[in-house]
Formats: C-alpha cells, structure tokens, sequence
C-alpha cells in the first residue's frame, strides 16, 4: 500500500494475539503499533497507546478468548483509542468468543454475543472484523459494518493442493453444519455426509450416527469450532468403521480446551487442519496450522482505501479447468 493511506493507518495488539498481529501488520506493510499494558498487584490491567494515534484509523487485533480479560482488554483499547481522538476505530477479532451463546435455548440464559456486540458499540467501535462466526445472525447484532471472513478462503486451496477431487467426501459432524458441508461439496461437485448426534449437556455427547456412505473416499470433516474435541473424535471413529479410506478435519477455530489435544492425537483423525486466529497451547504432529494473517491482511487494505471485499467471501479454485467459486 503506498505511504498515502499508511500515513494515519494504526495497528495495535492484544496480548491474546499478539503474534497473529505481528504477522498482519507485516503482510499490510506497516509496523505494529506501540503499546503497554500496566498490571496492578491485584490483577486489574490498564492499557496504553505509546504513540500518537490522533484522527487516524485504528485497527485492533484481539481474539476473545478466555479469560474474559481478553475481551475486556480489547474494550479498554477501544475506549482508550476514541479518547485519544481516533477517527475510525476497528475491532478485529480472528475468533469472537462466547459467539456459542447466540439465542436462548433454555429459559433464563443470556444470549452473550448479543451483550458483547451492545458492549463493543457502546467501547466506540467503528467496525468489526471477523471470520467464521458461529451463528451468521451475529452479524445482524451490530448497527455497524461488519466484515465477516471466512476459513474456506485457506482450506480451499489446501484442499486442491492435497486431494484429488473425485475421492473426497465432505462431512459435517452435526445437523448444524451441514449447510458449511453442502457448500464445500457443491463447489467441488462432490457429495457430503452428516453426523446426527444427541448431547446429554454441553461438551458431553449422548448418541451419535452417521447419515450417508463413506466407503472409499476420503472425508473431510468441516466445523468452526473444536473445544474438547469430542465431537469430532468420536465422528472420526464412526466414519473409519463405516468403511473410509482416510478421515481429517478443518476446523477454523482450535480453541482445545481441557484434554483436546490428547484426544486428536489418540483418535482416527489422520490430520487436524486449523487456522491460528487462536494461538495453540503446543504443537503436535497431527495438527497443521494455515495461517490467516493474509487474509485479514487484505482485508484491512480494502477497508482503509474502501474497496469492495466482496471476492475475499469467495475462493476460486478448478476442476478439470472449469472455475468454481465458494
């Protein structure tokens, strides 16, 4: 990007994703911007910009993921950045945390993302970036733009790079993503499969059956989210015993909580595909991380000279030289 719109263009880091910014800031061309957060003895926090940032755009690039510090941490940046009079303040959250609370499935719940998205415009936020929401709808929670990415833009290529396209089966571990598995599938002109299951409380599942033929192909199994691995463990197993050639998953976000790891290396799975818009707690041989620094990268060049990111909803790829677009 030429110097022109570099000028008054910021980007800051929380300190849940401080790597992941590093590498944004470097792929847009510019340095992460200076800041420090002050610990109390207590624990109470309070972050600073160290440098001007006065009617500039600023960029903030934080993950909520627990401790809810991390969200509160990005508040407290926003809310700093308007009174040290920024003209444009985005939110840039690669994972939106508690995006699993989107509706009240029970009386007498929160619907959380719905706080969080009051909470962010009430801190001053301008705009928000984010990819693979959990619920769609979330977007419809903010009165302000919101740019909504997608991890299909790094699995797709990874998937061309990797497979023959004749042998692969798209799988959705649940009937909630089955709508992610059929997109996949119709942009590859392959077929998918779905996981039914039934879960005795949340993180604990009761019963879980295969819907559809897996013999012979290599399935692909698609989500936004792994946190204890359960789910995708257990699915793994059942579409190995009904006769697959091979099972991995691309999941967007590896929040992997508790035993997760433990569990994807002990499990079916022949590979585990995920991005780093959360940083993993340790590496391990069956976990391959495509990185999303580019595409959020791009997608804040587009903002500042306000270009359509129209295309960075879509990935091309070929089959038998015929394009096709997700």
């Amino acid at each position: 990007m030429s110097d022109h719109y570099n000028d008054k263009v910021f980007i800051f880091a929380g300190r849940a994703t401080r790597d992941l910014a590093s590498r944004i800031a470097e792929k847009y061309g510019i340095s992460l911007g200076k800041s420090e957060v002050f610990q109390y003895a207590d624990g109470e926090f309070q972050p600073s910009f160290e440098e001007s940032i006065r009617g500039g755009i600023v960029f903030i690039i934080q993950s909520t993921i627990p401790p809810t510090d991390n969200l509160f941490e990005l508040l407290m940046m926003v809310d700093a950045a308007r009174r040290a009079s920024a003209d444009k303040v985005v939110a840039v959250i690669p994972y939106y945390g508690f995006a699993r609370q989107d509706r009240k499935d029970k009386p007498h719940v929160p619907i959380a993302s719905k706080m969080i998205a009051n909470m962010l415009s009430a801190a001053g936020v301008n705009r928000v970036v984010t990819m693979d929401l959990h619920a769609d709808q979330i977007q419809g929670y903010f009165d302000l733009p919101v740019d909504h990415l997608f991890g299909s833009s790094l699995f797709m290529p990874y998937i061309r790079e990797t497979f023959d396209y004749d042998d692969v089966l798209f799988a959705s571990p649940d009937l909630g993503g089955s709508r992610r598995a059929g997109q996949y599938a119709k942009t590859l002109g392959n077929s998918f499969v779905m996981c039914y299951k039934h879960r005795n409380k949340p993180n604990e599942i009761g019963e879980m059956r295969l819907i559809g033929d897996v013999k012979g192909k290599h399935v692909i199994l698609l989500d936004d989210i792994i946190d204890t691995g359960s789910t995708i463990c257990k699915a793994a197993g059942i579409i190995m015993d009904n006769g697959a050639k091979s099972v991995r998953a691309m999941i967007t976000h590896p929040v992997l909580s508790g035993q997760a790891i433990e569990k994807v290396e002990a499990s079916a799975l022949e590979e585990l595909v995920v991005t780093d818009s959360i940083p993993l707690r340790r590496k391990s041989d069956k976990i391959h991380v495509l990185s999303c620094d580019w595409l959020f990268a791009e997608a804040l060049n587009r903002i500042v000279k306000h270009e359509s990111i129209d295309n960075l909803y879509e990935t091309t790829i070929h089959r038998k030289g015929v394009p096709y677009k997700l």
